[in-house]
């Protein structure tokens, strides 16, 4: 009997109207695979183009940035979390 399916992905897209910003963070699920963290970056890339081609006729100035890799678990290259310090850094 194979086993069930458990790869996924989840994209969440966090308006913050104060700011003016648009927070994406993916979540990508996968059993057997590598290059796991790829997919997750890449959708929270795609995720932004599609908000800055959607909101470009009201501010062509928008930019896209802070495009990094959280947290990771498993592969071949096993845990990585970024560190706090770095983390501060980047939710400026």
């Amino acid at each position: 009997m194979g086993r069930a399916d458990q790869s996924g992905a989840d994209v969440t897209v966090e308006p913050d109207e104060a700011s003016g910003r648009v927070r994406v963070e993916t979540t990508v699920r996968a059993v057997d695979r590598t290059g796991v963290e790829m997919e997750a970056l890449t959708a929270c890339a795609v995720a932004g183009l599609t908000i800055y081609d959607m909101c470009k006729s009201l501010d062509r100035t928008m930019t896209i940035g802070e495009l990094a890799l959280w947290e990771k678990t498993g592969g071949r290259s096993g845990t990585f979390r970024r560190p706090p310090a770095i983390d501060d850094e980047l939710s400026l």
